[in-house]
């Protein structure tokens, strides 16, 4: 198997290495991720510059490795298109970011935008997070992993599908075990900062804290909560399959 490692924290962060390191066991590893965090970027991708593609010695490991001054998601369309063309990756992960992608974050996720351009073009993908950035467990995090992604070719929409997993971040002896989950809903309060600048003009920071908000029992959220391990099952169809059996009642004039 031929797995294409990516993330939003950078090609050298600590949990994209590990991730890395670990899915070597699973079949030959290739990472190509950004040159610097691109935390929240979405599904964004470059259009507007031309992309730089810098091979790079990654750590103390002889993985092939190229780093793109782009977005996670140009780094699966290059690596799929371009870089790795001759012999398509089977697998892409995602991760393993410091910190939570959970509920309807994952619209702005960069880890997560890039396993689902990964499911656009038929490929099975995995998003890997942890669920805190205050402590980081990613040899357990990177082990789970490698069991997901040794098994995900067993799921019959694998190609459409995107494992979104979230790791808790609590002593591995306190985890409770492991729920497949939905979605659940993500507000922050606080979330805009304003400052002046030295000449008095204002400016902003997008932070916040996470509300605690009435979630679904099947959700990320509460499994994260009560120290599960979270996977959830995405895709990108974002079709309401309720409201379009109701709109296609409506009488539309022209």
């Amino acid at each position: 198997m031929r797995i294409l490692v990516t993330n939003d924290d950078g090609i050298f962060s600590e949990g994209i290495y590990k991730l890395a390191k670990a899915l070597q066991e699973v079949g030959e590893v290739v990472v190509i991720a950004p040159n610097s965090e691109q935390s929240a970027t979405g599904h964004s991708i470059t259009l507007h510059r031309p992309l730089r593609v810098s091979k790079v010695k990654f750590f103390d490991t002889d993985i092939e490795a190229f780093a793109i001054d782009g977005t996670p998601v140009d780094c699966v369309k290059l690596g799929v298109e371009a870089l790795l063309k001759d012999q398509a990756p089977d697998l892409v992960v995602s991760g393993i970011n410091s910190g939570p992608n959970l509920g309807t974050d994952v619209i702005y996720s960069g880890t997560v935008s890039a396993a689902v351009e990964a499911s656009i073009l038929d490929i099975p993908s995995i998003a890997v997070s942890m669920a805190s950035s205050k402590f980081q467990g990613f040899d357990e995090a990177a082990a789970f992993t490698c069991k997901i992604a040794k098994s995900i070719h067993h799921i019959s929409d694998s190609k459409n599908t995107i494992m979104n997993i979230n790791f808790p971040t609590c002593p591995s002896k306190l985890i409770a075990g492991v729920k497949v989950t939905t979605l659940g809903i993500r507000r922050y309060s606080n979330s805009l900062i304003e400052r002046k600048d030295p000449r008095g003009n204002s400016y902003y920071w997008i932070s916040g804290t996470a509300m605690e908000l009435e979630q679904e029992d099947t959700s990320d959220v509460v499994a994260i909560n009560n120290n599960y391990i979270s996977i959830t099952p995405i895709h990108f169809d974002l079709t309401n399959f309720e409201s379009y059996e109701e709109l296609k009642k409506f009488q539309f004039e022209k």
